[in-house]
This record gives C-alpha cells, sequence and structure tokens, in this order.
C-alpha cells in the first residue's frame, strides 16, 4: 500500500513523497505485459501467440518503467484529489538524491518526490472600500468634428502625380540606398522602398526636396538633415535604420510624386460613410459623426474604467505567491524550456496575469455571471447582422448557415463566450464603486496616464 507524506518547502510551496511498494506496480505491469502480448507483432508468430517469456524478455524493462512511473503519478493525482488541493499547474517530479535502479528483474520499494505550488487563499479590500472611480465623458470638438470629415475626404479622396513636389501635403515615392563616398551602394545594405508624406519627414530635408521631380536624386547624412529630436524617428521610420547609420552617406532616388486630392462633401460621401442612412445634407452628415466619435470615445472610456479596476484589483489584493514552484514550472514546465534569465524577464508579466486570473475565477464564482450556449450563438449572429448593416428584425439563411459554422469553430466560440462573460463581470464590478463622471476634451482624455502607472507593482 502506498504511503504519501508531506512537508513544507516555503509558502504554499510544498513536498509530497509517494512511496511505493512492489505490490502497487506489479499487478499493473503484468496486466500490460499481458496486454502487449495479445498485440505484438513478432515475426514467426501469429498474432496473440507470442510466448510471454519473448515478450517480456523485449519489452518487458521498457513496460516496467512505465508502470512505476504511471503509479506514483496516480497515487499523488489521488492524494491531491482527495484532499482537495488547489495547485498551480501540475506536480513537478523532484530530482531524486541517488538514481533509481528500475530493474524489472530486481522489484523493489521506490520513492518519489513531487514539488507542488498551493493557490492562495484571499480576500479583495478593493471590493470593500467604496472607492470612488472617474467615468470620463469625451466632448465632440467642433475641431474634432471638422478634422473628422477632412480624414474621411481624404479616405475617399484621388491620388494625382503632379512632376514637381511643391507642397508639404505632397507624397513622396522614393528608393532610398546608403552608399559609400563614390556614391555606390554599400554591401549588404539594402535598398529600402519608401512611400511617406513629406510634412512626416524633418523640416530641412522638406526644404531639400521643394521643387524637386520624379527622377531626381538626394544625397546626404541623416545627420545632417535632421534635428536631434527629429534624428531617432527618422532613421527608423523612414530609412528603417537604427543610430549606428546616422552619419553614413544616403542617396534617395524619387521614383514618383503624389497629391491626395480630398473628394467633396457632398450626396456621394454621405451614402458611402453611412451606406444605410439616409443622409442629405452636410449637417445631416456632421450630426451622424458626432453620434458615432460620442459612442467610440464611450466605449474608450468604458475600457478605461475596466482597465482603472483591473489595476486596482491586481495591485491592491494582498496574495502569496509561491514563487520558487512558478519559476521552476516557467523554465520546465512549458514545450520548450526556458533560460533562467528568460524567466527573470518575463515572470513580472507573468504574476501579474496569474494574479488576475485568481482574482477573475473568485469573482466569476462570487458574483455568480454566466454566459449561456444561445446567448454566445445570439452575440454571433448579431455581429454578424451588424457587419453586414443589417437590422435585428431582419433574416436569412445564410446569416443562420454562417452562425451555424462559427458555433462549430471552438476558437470562435470561445473567444466570444470569454468576451461576454468578462463584459458581464465588469459590469458588475462597476456597481461595487462609486462611480463620478467628468466631462473632458479629447486631448485632455488620451493625455492621461494609463491606470497600470497608478499602482505600485508587486
Amino acid at each position: 500500500m502506498a504511503t504519501i507524506t508531506r512537508e513544507a518547502l516555503g509558502s504554499l510551496h510544498e513536498k509530497i513523497t509517494v512511496a511505493l511498494s512492489k505490490d502497487d506496480y506489479s499487478p499493473a505491469f503484468e496486466q500490460s505485459l499481458k496486454n502487449y502480448a495479445k498485440n505484438a507483432n513478432v515475426p514467426g508468430f501469429r498474432k496473440g501467440k507470442v510466448p510471454s517469456g519473448m515478450v517480456r524478455k523485449m519489452y518487458g524493462q521498457s513496460v516496467f518503467q512505465d508502470e512505476v512511473l504511471r503509479s506514483a503519478g496516480q497515487q499523488i493525482d489521488k492524494y491531491i484529489q482527495e484532499q482537495d488541493l488547489g495547485i498551480f499547474g501540475q506536480p513537478m517530479i523532484l530530482p531524486p538524491s541517488e538514481p533509481l535502479r528500475l530493474d524489472m528483474n530486481q522489484p523493489q520499494d521506490f520513492e518519489f518526490a513531487f514539488e507542488i505550488g498551493l493557490k492562495p487563499d484571499f480576500e479583495l479590500p478593493a471590493l470593500q472600500q467604496g472607492t470612488a472611480l472617474t467615468l470620463y465623458k469625451v466632448q465632440v470638438s467642433d475641431e474634432m468634428l471638422n478634422d473628422e470629415v477632412q480624414r474621411i475626404a481624404r479616405r475617399n479622396g484621388k491620388v494625382e502625380n503632379p512632376e514637381e513636389i511643391t507642397t508639404k501635403e505632397n507624397i513622396l515615392y522614393a528608393n532610398i540606398q546608403r552608399v559609400d563616398e563614390a556614391g555606390q551602394p554599400l554591401e549588404g545594405a539594402a535598398p529600402v522602398e519608401e512611400t511617406i508624406l513629406i510634412e512626416k519627414l524633418p523640416a530641412n530635408l522638406q526644404e531639400r526636396l521643394m521643387g524637386q521631380k520624379t527622377g531626381s536624386k538626394l544625397v546626404f547624412r541623416p545627420v545632417d538633415v535632421a534635428s536631434e529630436e527629429e534624428l531617432p524617428v527618422f532613421l527608423k521610420d523612414t530609412l528603417k535604420s537604427d543610430a549606428s547609420n546616422a552619419g553614413q552617406t544616403v542617396e534617395l532616388s524619387i521614383t514618383k510624386i503624389g497629391l491626395l486630392i480630398p473628394c467633396e462633401i457632398d450626396a456621394t460621401l454621405f451614402s458611402q460613410t453611412f451606406p444605410n442612412e439616409m443622409i442629405t445634407d452636410e449637417a445631416g452628415f456632421r450630426a451622424k459623426l458626432r453620434e458615432e466619435l460620442s459612442q467610440q470615445f464611450a466605449q474608450a472610456s468604458e475600457n478605461r474604467l475596466n482597465d482603472e479596476i483591473y489595476e486596482m484589483l491586481v495591485h491592491g489584493t494582498p496574495m502569496q505567491l509561491p514563487v520558487p514552484f512558478l519559476k521552476r514550472w516557467m523554465r520546465e514546465g512549458g514545450e520548450k524550456p526556458r533560460s533562467e534569465a528568460q524567466v527573470e524577464h518575463d515572470f513580472p508579466g507573468f504574476d501579474h496575469q496569474l494574479r488576475w486570473t485568481l482574482i477573475s475565477d473568485k469573482l466569476i464564482k462570487d458574483s455568480g455571471v454566466e454566459v449561456s450556449h444561445e446567448e454566445v450563438l445570439a452575440n454571433l449572429k448579431g455581429r454578424i447582422l451588424s457587419h453586414f448593416g443589417m437590422g435585428a428584425d431582419e433574416d436569412a439563411d445564410w446569416v443562420n448557415d454562417y452562425v451555424k459554422k462559427l458555433s462549430s469553430d471552438e476558437k470562435s466560440l470561445n473567444e466570444t463566450y470569454q468576451q461576454m462573460l468578462f463584459g458581464k463581470l465588469f459590469a458588475w464590478l462597476r456597481g461595487k464603486f462609486a462611480i463620478e463622471e467628468k466631462e473632458v476634451g479629447e486631448k485632455e482624455f488620451f493625455a492621461l496616464p494609463h491606470p497600470h502607472e497608478g499602482h505600485h507593482h508587486h
């Protein structure tokens, strides 16, 4: 009869030792050999007629090792279940102090030691403190609305190809090559094809480009045409290079020049932008845009509030974790082993996410929120109808067929389920805090620090 002992290695970090007697694994070993004999394919023998001694000689040692290890695993799994231990991942076997000799010809008692990490018990004080949180109401200004109208007009406009660069609004199509003093391409320096608005380039280079025509070439050093502030962005985004090449000569060949002509703000643009709306004038168009922008900002503000709650719970919930076990699990428990350096680099993010997983599991259980299969299917159907601009009262066989197809995709189904579940959970959580609304402008809203920055790390 197997015996099991436990000892603490640290906080929520334990060693479980499984002592096996011969009687714990021998019956399973003998039964496995019989199964091998029934199914073994050995030349010269009919299936199932291979002598047991030959089967033992051919497969016995491998089967013996498997059954001893399987018995140890079964015993610890049974113990964890009986003791109702909440553990992270799976038990990890500890290296024996002396090499084990698993010899079928010398069956004996064996001991196996396993390392486990226990899940902590914890409370959520943040839910009891009545903390006031802010839900920002972003005002859509006339300036923002004008910018959006122009953006849509440009997006639906057309590109003309003048011969000469005359404005910062020109589009530059260029071939960029690093060259030596003689103007020859540097060995190993691949040319870069770039399309960019002139106004996005360093100010000095913009001036040099004015009046240049298709086919023109400019030779310069990045450090000579860009300010200290402009240089890093110019090297990275335009030249696809880094600081080591700031002083290297570059040849820029203009292959084409473009100029985006915005489309007219008329009925055609209205119908292209909102095909399911009967918009007849610019005032109606702007009103619909303002409504759309307000909805987008409302969603962004709600997401920010959810992030604030998330960070408050993760950083404001006292919780012990079995760090040594978790780091070993990160090193050895995946498909590919990780180095110590990789584990140390990845652990803060892993720790942060793990805390949220434990907290959200507890919250889902305590709140009773749930999502049914029917709700998931209804959500999928609603998103399809919305994507194609169809109303909820409209129905079509192809929509139902498409939903049926998606419902057979486990990944799509699970993603929708998780999205809906956490949507309900955060709606429930918002009811646990005092929510204060505050009106802000667009620039003020986007200048707000991310909620993660407002909380201390563990």
